[in-house]
């Protein structure tokens, strides 16, 4: 039978026949895609021709077309829908991965070519595009050691290949944790809860089959009863599992992990000539070094601590007035801000949370996309990997832009958190290729019947993760490799959290924020109130971010922790954390930066992006307002189409005519630079 990954895919705009795949599938197509990358990489590092742009970059371009198409497959699948089988095939797949990568650039015949064609650069007549891809494939050859030789060489290549492996088991581990982990909730526990958080925990007992409502390590599930519960013994007790993922002993324990990469990742930089791995990591990226992170995470740091200072005291005067002695505590944090947003802000989480449908958030998205970048989006009928996912058609003008997939409930096949990816990037090189772009989310699922509602965090998510989105789907250069989301780390959620901001627009939550079962816009006094509350404990959700970014930097900066646990302690110490608010993603469960290199000294990033997004919508409020034609213009091209075609800074400037300060950020965050 013939293989359908290995075949023409028959499918509106050739998405992926899930229906035709099986796990049994991947395996084969994986061995036949590899072997054929192999004999193409051959053939380039080979050829008798002199190198010339075509024959070698663009070549390279193309040599694992089949490979990366099964991937994008198998690896989304892996992402949103595990099965043991597909965890089974992670586990051989990542370090074969690791090891062809190195095949490719640390062989010597295929490197020589494009250090020909970059050593005779300024003779040859490139486009711009070409340059900037001869620029970025040298780059990424000679930073991954093509360069070396003999035995550290060698070791690199050991180094690379564990990781991983490492990477791997850590993503493992943690799905593992949150999946098998749930808190029954007897009518005693569902005592105070919101109707519709008990609507969810019903419907996480009936995925799960546990004979009634649970509460899980879904994020979206566990915060909603950390604010609502007044039973302070089961927010303890849901709050130190969920702190607990990849810390509990046993084969799931990520610490020792950790360690291993943290070594590991210390000795690739130093075998590369860098004293630390975040200066490897940080020279590609905006920022360039550790330290002008550190100074900007610093700059944020001392205001958002006070701020949130001042926060734990009044809620602390909240719990002692429960008759609880004592200090606050993390479980506890969530549930008196939530009290206190109420009185303050006149601010019910179950009276806002019916206007937040899913399918108007959804259609809120589409609506700003369409008024700021003339996008279309209709349902498209095609048989998808998961019956909770969902395809439309992106068009523009009539002309064919996209397919993308949303994928919004949580499921314990999915790995936590949400995320942007792609099931095929746009390109022209081998023609006018579109994307298949995938939004997924952990939302937690309504009961049968029922209308899926939102937080306003849980929107903010959907924002966020549409800003990704387009970004892919706007992309519009020549080479895959500088492709919609393929840019500098600390530029990447640029497109993300400035889309966020319309989600504040007050017309947009006007038209869309409408009740479920009435159908009534949301009256303009609760609006007011939403609006005015948006920075909000922002203390808090300031300090728990930077905490992690920092140890995050700091693990990376410097030699390499032996016990990494106690130094995250000693570098909460250092900041004088706030006890009673902990990380926003602690070490063993920090997928960001151990599931493998993406965010690894890089989880700053999303600041560095905020400073510029502060100021980005901040350009269109100087225009004519959020949907000003000529600012949506200058993004989609400057930076929405621009892909990595050339430095994150130039192209920023390109768009607003110079680099922002931290003061927009500080003002949308609502915090004073003050002790």
């Amino acid at each position: 039978m013939t293989n359908p990954l290995l075949t023409d895919w028959n499918t509106p705009f050739q998405i992926a026949p899930f229906a035709k795949i099986s796990d049994d599938d991947f395996e084969p197509a994986f061995e036949a895609a590899m072997a054929e990358a192999r004999q193409e990489i051959t053939r380039i590092a080979d050829n008798l021709e002199p190198p010339d742009f075509a024959n070698t970059i663009e070549a390279l371009e193309r040599a694992d077309e089949a490979l990366d198409r099964v991937l994008s497959v198998f690896f989304n699948l892996a992402g949103a829908d595990s099965t043991p089988a597909r965890e089974a095939l992670q586990r051989a797949f990542s370090p074969r991965m690791a090891q062809y990568g190195s095949e490719i650039t640390m062989n010597a015949a295929l490197f020589a070519r494009i250090e020909a064609l970059w050593d005779a650069r300024d003779e040859l007549t490139l486009t711009a595009a070409q340059s900037r891809l001869l620029y970025l494939t040298r780059r990424s050859f000679v930073r991954a050691g093509a360069q070396l030789r003999g035995a550290a060489r060698d070791r690199l290549a050991v180094v690379k290949e564990r990781l991983a492996v490492l990477g791997t088991r850590f993503t493992q581990n943690l799905l593992a944790d949150e999946r098998d982990w749930f808190m029954p909730l007897d009518e005693a526990g569902l005592r105070g809860l919101p109707d519709f958080l008990v609507g969810s925990a019903r419907a996480a007992g009936a995925e799960l089959g546990a004979g009634g409502p649970v509460v899980t390590l879904s994020r979206s599930l566990i915060v909603l009863f950390l604010q609502f519960s007044p039973r302070r013994d089961l927010r303890k007790r849901a709050h130190r599992a969920w702190v607990a993922r990849g810390a509990g002993g046993g084969t799931t324990d990520n610490r020792g992990i950790v360690a291993e990469v943290l070594k590991l990742r210390e000795e690739r930089a130093r075998l590369l000539g860098y004293a630390n791995f975040a200066d490897y990591k940080l020279e590609t990226e905006m920022a360039g070094t550790p330290q002008a992170v550190e100074d900007l995470l610093m700059q944020v740091w001392r205001p958002a601590r006070a701020a949130a200072q001042a926060d734990a005291t009044a809620l602390t005067t909240m719990l002692h007035d429960d008759g609880i002695n004592g200090e606050l505590e993390p479980w506890d944090w969530r549930y008196y801000s939530e009290r206190r947003r109420e009185a303050e802000h006149d601010l019910d989480e179950a009276e806002l949370k019916p206007y937040l449908q899913l399918e108007r958030m959804i259609e809120a998205a589409f609506s700003c996309a369409g008024r700021l970048f003339g996008l279309q989006f209709a349902p498209l009928d095609a048989a998808l990997y998961h019956p909770d996912s969902r395809a439309w058609e992106v068009t523009r003008d009539g002309t064919h832009m996209a397919v993308f997939i949303g994928d919004y409930f949580a499921r314990g096949s999915k790995r936590s958190g949400a995320w942007c990816s792609t099931m095929r990037q746009q390109q022209k090189l081998a023609g006018d290729i579109r994307p298949v772009v995938v939004n997924v989310c952990n939302f937690a699922k309504p009961e049968s019947g029922q209308p899926a509602l939102l937080s306003y965090d849980d929107a903010r998510t959907l924002f966020h993760e549409f800003g990704h989105a387009l970004h892919q789907m706007l992309s519009d250069v020549t080479y895959q490799s500088i492709s919609g989301t393929s840019v500098a780390r600390d530029f990447v959620e640029l497109p993300s959290q400035l889309f966020e901001h319309w989600l504040e627009v007050p017309q947009v939550l006007a038209e869309f924020a409408t009740h479920a079962e009435t159908g009534e816009p949301m009256p303009t006094a609760l609006l007011d109130r939403l609006l005015a509350a948006t920075t909000y404990d922002m203390g808090f959700q300031t300090v728990e971010y930077i905490a992690s970014a920092l140890v995050d930097l700091r693990f990376h900066h410097g030699p390499a922790p032996v016990d990494p646990m106690a130094r995250q302690a000693e570098i909460l110490d250092q900041i004088a954390m706030p006890r009673a608010i902990g990380m926003r993603h602690a070490t063993p469960h920090f997928a960001h930066v151990f599931a493998g290199d993406g965010y690894s000294s890089g989880y700053y990033s999303y600041m560095w992006s905020e400073v510029m997004d502060a100021d980005a919508f901040e350009a269109f409020t100087e225009a004519g307002g959020p949907f000003d034609p000529d600012m949506a213009d200058r993004l989609e091209r400057f930076i929405l189409s621009a892909g990595g075609s050339d430095e994150a800074d130039v192209l920023y400037r390109k768009f607003r005519g110079k680099m922002p300060g931290v003061e927009a950020l500080l003002k949308g965050r609502g915090l004073t630079d003050t002790e």
